[in-house]
């Protein structure tokens, strides 16, 4: 067995595929320390920084010294805290839907809900470029699987048009893509999901606090309280960590008495719970934190076009697709040597032949910042 891991890793190494981690020691919400040397994060999923803002590192601390430091148990069995009503409610609220259910991160909240909500006789379609804890809930489902081409609702209406309207069906999408920064047409998603009697799910993990006002995806596209299933995470924007379902009452009953990622946790700690909490609060009261990173966004894309390097200003996601797995390391390792943190995303997370640069940008960083990434960046690419 170890031999056979062993050739595996190396197997890996030849296909300039092997990954490691490295140690960070943030200072803020841009900068981390590494080896005695400072360097500007550039792939982080912390969009709106929050991750050092005082107001939620107070509320963490003072739901830690109000409800201690962990849960002690799954909620079905040992009850929960007042945090976690709040926060659920606040949810609810925020994503104009009934109800609400927090999981412990966003990965278990797709694959405890989708294998939840689908079985043998259920059909979900999925798009092709979704992620991979969506991927893994259809798996764990033992539903049938169709995949659409990416954004492609004529593909989609092609497969629906072959499956008969009384089958259970899922339609499944991430709102805002992890890799490419794309928005799912959730418009007319949501159009065939009502014409052929399907269930419609949204990952809003790199949605919520970054469009629709900050309020994702069914806000974007003007759907709000019409999207059966809203899920998202409480790690990306809102700076803590967690995942959480957004749906009517009877799906989050059924979640409850079904979904085993959430019937056999242990609930997440007082200290995150708090920490979103306040996030939350702070997305729909404090307007000015959504426009510095709509802002930044768009001042990135200025800047990268500037340099030559196509770039749109849909989301601060933006990939630099290179190609090649060695030629991606080069460019992220010359950043690197200029004190920028771009990591390079390889297969199985992209496709191959497309591996890439995934930079994002931050209501946090600055535009000498960006200004200083986007010239490195050319010239990085310029050596390969």
């Amino acid at each position: 067995m170890y031999e056979y891991f062993q050739q595996q890793l190396k197997d890996k190494e030849i296909s300039h595929n092997f990954r490691t981690i490295k140690e960070y020691h943030p200072i803020d919400a841009v900068s981390v320390v590494y080896d005695d040397r400072e360097y500007l994060m550039m792939a982080s999923n912390n969009y709106l920084g929050l991750t050092f803002d005082s107001r939620i590192q107070s509320a963490a601390m003072e739901a830690v010294q109000k409800y201690g430091t962990g849960s002690g148990g799954a909620r079905l069995v040992s009850g929960t805290f007042p945090l976690f009503t709040e926060l659920e409610r606040a949810i609810a609220k925020f994503k104009h839907s009934e109800s609400a259910l927090i999981f412990n991160t966003g990965y278990m909240a797709n694959v405890g809900t989708i294998s939840a909500l689908c079985d043998k006789n259920s059909i979900i379609f999925s798009d092709a470029l979704n992620h991979a804890s969506i991927i893994d809930g259809c798996r764990l489902s033992k539903a049938a699987i169709q995949t659409y081409r990416h954004c492609d609702t004529e593909h989609l209406t092609y497969l629906l048009n072959n499956v008969s309207k009384d089958t259970r069906k899922l339609i499944v999408t991430d709102g805002v893509f992890s890799m490419d920064g794309d928005i799912a047409p959730l418009d007319t998603l949501y159009e065939l999901s009502r014409e052929y009697n399907a269930l419609i799910m949204v990952d809003d993990a790199h949605a919520t606090g970054v469009i629709g006002e900050g309020h994702g995806t069914s806000a974007h596209f003007g759907l709000d309280g019409l999207v059966d299933i809203q899920l998202g995470t409480l790690s990306k924007a809102l700076g803590s960590v967690g995942g959480y379902v957004a749906a009517s009452k009877v799906i989050v009953d059924y979640l409850v008495n079904f979904s085993r990622s959430f019937i056999f946790s242990t609930a997440l700690s007082p200290a995150d719970i708090g920490a979103a909490l306040t996030a939350l609060n702070l997305i729909e009261t404090d307007i000015d934190i959504y426009e510095r990173l709509r802002d930044n966004v768009a001042y990135m894309a200025r800047a990268l076009r500037i340099f030559g390097i196509e770039a749109t200003d849909t989301t601060p996601i933006f990939p630099i697709i290179i190609g090649n797995n060695e030629d991606v390391l080069a460019v992220s390792h010359s950043l690197w040597e200029s004190c920028i943190i771009g990591t390079a995303i390889r297969p199985p997370t992209v496709p191959v032949g497309e591996s890439r640069i995934r930079l994002t940008v931050t209501a946090a960083h600055t535009r000498e910042q960006i200004d200083y990434v986007c010239r490195y960046l050319k010239q990085a690419m310029s050596n390969i």
